[in-house]
């Protein structure tokens, strides 16, 4: 059966899936958190997870049970060209980004080291994060695929069908930085009920009335969701921005295992040890954005990539 989807029908239909996933999964965790714990004698690590995690993983659950229908839905997504041999180009556009998400991190790392807000840990254990690097790059694909096809794919693809561009760039990448705007220190206090997942997400929420929180934090994940919604929106195809998306998680999560916040840096409030929370990834990120914007990627050519089209990931 077919049938066609106007573009206030789109628009709705993304923000259902929206709020489905966070709603669901907000509602899931809890029986996640309870399941876990009756298994807590086969898996313990499990089982000690605080709650946060598990509402964590409950809403990307439901973003990846109904990510399939809403892109049939939306016929966004071509099953033919996803299946498909990437070309050349492809390939070019998808190891481009990565090498641009690692230089971009690299320099808000040698920023941070200079300011000496961070330091290498000693001795550098070099064999720690070799053995690690399998699951930094599972992990960096995975999150790069998933978010891209889910932030990219759907939800700036649907809106730059119903208004300008630019505005859906901005909306989109909004969005992108809210979802991921979450902050890590929010606990609960009482025993787990079956509304605790609601609960939880409002308090994960509470960085939105802390002003070191929103600058730079929220800014910087703005414009990254930007970059990479720009990414996108210039070649077509979700090759770039996967690689960049990737490229950044990477060296995120290697970062983490050889570097350490300096002691004794005064740092915000705002869990600013982060690599990409504070005000050097801030400047890294508006340079790069506007050099994306001026030279660096060539304008989209429409015949090869329609208007609205996804593209292929």
């Amino acid at each position: 059966m077919s049938f066609s989807i106007s573009g206030m029908n789109r628009s709705r239909l993304v923000g259902l899936y929206i709020a489905c996933v966070f709603v669901g999964g907000a509602l899931l965790a809890p029986w996640l958190y309870w399941l876990a714990q009756a298994a807590a004698p086969a898996f313990p690590r499990i089982a000690a997870y605080p709650f946060r995690r598990f509402v964590d993983r409950a809403v990307l659950i439901v973003a990846l049970l109904g990510l399939w229908p809403v892109l049939r839905s939306l016929k966004i997504f071509s099953v033919r060209e996803a299946a498909g041999k990437p070309t050349a180009k492809e390939w070019k556009l998808l190891g481009t980004g990565f090498l641009l998400g690692l230089l971009t991190l690299g320099l808000v790392a040698a920023l941070v080291m200079i300011d000496g807000e961070h330091q290498l840990k000693t001795p550098l254990p070099l064999l720690d994060l070799v053995g690690k690097l399998p699951r930094i790059a599972f992990t960096a694909i995975a999150v790069a695929l998933l978010e891209e096809v889910l932030f990219r794919g759907v939800l700036f693809g649907t809106l730059r069908k119903d208004m300008n561009w630019v505005a859906a760039l901005i909306l989109s990448s909004s969005f992108y930085a809210l979802v991921h705007f979450m902050d890590p220190r929010a606990t609960l206090d009482h025993a787990v009920t079956w509304s605790s997942g609601l609960e939880q997400l409002g308090r994960m929420m509470r960085g939105l009335t802390n002003l070191q929180a929103v600058v730079p934090t929220f800014l910087n994940l703005t414009l990254a969701g930007m970059l990479l919604g720009l990414a996108y929106e210039r070649t077509g195809r979700l090759y770039c921005s996967v690689g960049l998306h990737a490229g950044w998680v990477f060296w995120l999560k290697s970062y983490g295992v050889v570097a350490r916040t300096a002691p004794g840096s005064a740092l915000p409030e705002w869990s600013t040890s982060r690599l990409a929370d504070g005000w050097p990834a801030l400047l890294v990120l508006a340079a790069t954005l506007v050099v994306f914007c001026q030279k660096f990627w060539p304008a989209r050519a429409e015949k090869e990539f329609p208007r609205g089209s996804m593209g292929a990931v």
